[in-house]
């Protein structure tokens, strides 16, 4: 179900650039996962992280403006 609920989650950002745009801009990953779940989303970090790490995407920020490349579509 914890699996299920980050999918949801990652989907949910790559639909929506106002949630992308609001995420990423959150550097720790507990800050980032307690707004996830302050947001409906109940997952905690080692989940977030063994689904990133299963699909071969990282949580570190790219770029400038920093993003993450996270987001499924």
């Amino acid at each position: 179900m914890a699996k299920k609920n980050v999918e949801e989650f990652l989907i949910a950002g790559g639909e929506s650039q106002e949630m992308r745009n609001r995420y990423d801009a959150i550097r720790p990953m507990d800050e980032f996962v307690s707004t996830a779940v302050a947001d409906g989303f109940d997952f905690t970090a080692e989940e977030l992280e063994a689904v990133l790490k299963e699909s071969g995407d990282s949580f570190d920020l790219i770029g400038n403006p920093a993003k993450r490349q996270i987001w499924w579509k």
